[in-house]
């Protein structure tokens, strides 16, 4: 290959995958019951768990506590990358191998980079306004306060980072395994229920029981949730996590553990085409 086609080839690529990008987004803002399910899921649960359990000011940990919305924030923030990444990506994939969509595509100049690039942008996109919307939620109808140091958002911009990566990873590579577009929200909801119930999304996690804790500190959404509670709650709660501290060099580890186990399972095992279009 020419020095000409090498200096130009991957800024091809990066304007394919912008333009990739746009189309992704848009098709994705029609699905007008994914949008709202995904947008309007964390705030809702946000919503439930600090109306039910804040009742006559009631709050998590010792005296004087801290507000059930702002406990619950962090692991509604995790629940809202991990809809947007692997859930999302693993149904819509899964549906566009089933009805052809990809096969078609595969057929096209479009190079699969750029493809996969869309699939990041459209991830980065909608995981940037739920965010949004569920900060702006959190801090106007129940009085979260926001952090307020340049550390605090460093922290929670690596962790959205590292947490969407792997998300959007895992969501690829997963996107392989139900049989068929049909099958593959009843195979993908249940895990994302299961780990949001171990992960201390739904409850304190040094509550949850030992083995559960344990099961959970393998996969991702409970080092997500642990980052973000480190950049919402005050810094004493740190007492609260069952080491004792935020672990921030552990989260980044499992993030990117599982970020790139899943690219290698992912280029590894994706397909273009239906198990039984050969």
């Amino acid at each position: 290959m020419s020095d000409v086609d090498t200096g130009t080839r991957l800024p091809r690529v990066l304007r394919l995958g912008v333009a990739r990008t746009g189309y992704e987004v848009r098709t994705f803002f029609r699905e007008r019951d994914a949008v709202v399910f995904i947008f309007a899921y964390p705030i809702i649960m946000l919503a439930i768990f600090a109306t039910v359990f804040g009742q006559d000011g009631a709050t998590v940990g010792p005296e004087p506590g801290i507000p059930f919305a702002q406990y619950f924030l962090p692991g509604m923030l995790a629940t809202g990358i991990m809809l947007s990444s692997f859930q999302h990506l693993a149904i819509s994939i899964a549906v566009e191998r089933d009805d052809g969509g990809l096969k078609r595509l595969r057929g096209t100049p479009l190079p699969s980079s750029a493809f996969f690039l869309g699939k990041t942008g459209e991830v980065l996109v909608t995981s940037l306004v739920q965010t949004a919307l569920l900060l702006a939620a959190a801090a106007l109808l129940f009085g979260v306060p926001m952090p307020t140091t340049g550390t605090a958002w460093a922290t929670f911009a690596w962790v959205f980072v590292l947490g969407t990566a792997a998300g959007t990873l895992c969501g690829v590579a997963f996107s392989s395994v139900p049989r068929s577009g049909k099958s593959a929200s009843a195979v993908v909801t249940p895990i994302v229920l299961v780990l949001q119930f171990i992960s201390g999304v739904f409850f304190v996690f040094n509550d949850l029981p030992t083995w559960m804790q344990q099961v959970a500190s393998v996969f991702p959404l409970k080092w997500m949730a642990q980052g973000m509670r480190s950049v919402f709650l005050p810094p004493s709660a740190e007492a609260w996590e069952v080491s004792g501290s935020w672990q921030h060099g552990a989260t980044a580890a499992v993030l990117l553990v599982w970020a790139v186990a899943a690219l290698v399972v992912g280029v590894r095992t994706f397909r273009w085409r239906r198990r039984d279009d050969g």
